[in-house]
């Protein structure tokens, strides 16, 4: 299971207290407790499926007996018109969590949707891994990071207590690059690799020299990237990150990057168009 159920529960009883805190006013007056049906989410878009075990969870946080269908798997591309997941239970319970699971599922189908159109705009056959970043949902970053990968790409360091990445206000509270690392590597566990932020070949010479064993390279133009790649062949892993798009990912993977961070992949997704179909149970 990609992620611990009482972390996705907390997350979806947050929500669901946002929508049920005074209740459901329109569905307790009019709809019959005793009545069953069967609810359909449906693509209202083209998009990649992402979300099937928090659509599921929502609704039975209402109901635990809910039953659940999964039509399509998570990381699946679908066009418009396609049925992804079905529940059958109380009418009430399905109207009462709709909300909440499509509200959810419609922010990881679309940063899953976002992630594969990156993923999909690099060069056939490169080696240069697609990365999001901490740019991230309060809150939510679980279930985006986990869109990230349903959508083929990869992710970035967790939290701050993950990795070891001196960024520029680092580097400047320290004292520099050379002061920077070296504090790091006899700070850091044995274990953990150091990456360091760099904005121009100066740095990026810095950085080599204090062995830094992945070099960020911060906003570089394709000329910088291509000099910066040819510089640091077999001393470090290059990341580019900052200013990268869909129109220049292409040209900044075929510079030899090892690693594109893009933050657009959480922070910009569009919330993918799903829609729930209600029935009455036969």
């Amino acid at each position: 299971m990609w992620i611990a159920l009482p972390v996705l529960d907390d997350i979806i009883d947050r929500t669901l207290r946002e929508d049920l805190g005074g209740g459901d006013l329109t569905t307790e007056a009019t709809v019959d407790a005793a009545t069953q049906a069967v609810a359909t989410a449906v693509a209202r878009s083209p998009l990649v499926v992402c979300g099937g075990l928090v659509f599921r969870r929502a609704f039975e946080r209402l109901e635990p007996s809910v039953r659940f269908e999964e039509l399509v798997p998570d990381g699946t591309a679908v066009e418009k018109g396609a049925a992804i997941w079905r529940v059958h239970g109380s009418a009430r319970a399905l109207l009462m969590a709709e909300r909440t699971a499509l509200n959810l599922t419609q922010r990881m189908s679309g940063t899953a949707t976002l992630a594969k159109t990156y993923r999909d705009a690099l060069p056939a056959g490169s080696t240069t891994r697609l990365t999001d970043t901490r740019k991230t949902t309060p809150g939510l970053r679980v279930l985006e990071r986990y869109a990230v990968r349903c959508g083929g790409a990869h992710n970035h360091r967790d939290s701050l207590g993950t990795a070891v990445l001196i960024k520029d206000n680092h580097i400047v509270a320290a004292g520099g690059i050379l002061e920077a690392v070296t504090r790091a590597r006899a700070r850091a566990p044995h274990t953990t690799r150091i990456e360091v932020e760099v904005q121009s070949l100066t740095e990026l010479e810095t950085a080599l020299t204090a062995r830094a064993d992945i070099i960020m390279l911060d906003n570089f133009a394709l000329p910088a990237l291509v000099e910066a790649v040819a510089r640091a062949k077999g001393k470090a892993l290059l990341e580019a990150s900052g200013g990268i798009t869909l129109a220049t990912l292409a040209d900044v993977a075929r510079a030899g990057v090892d690693l594109i961070s893009v933050g657009a992949l959480t922070h910009s997704a569009k919330a993918a168009d799903i829609a729930l179909d209600l029935v009455l149970a036969g």
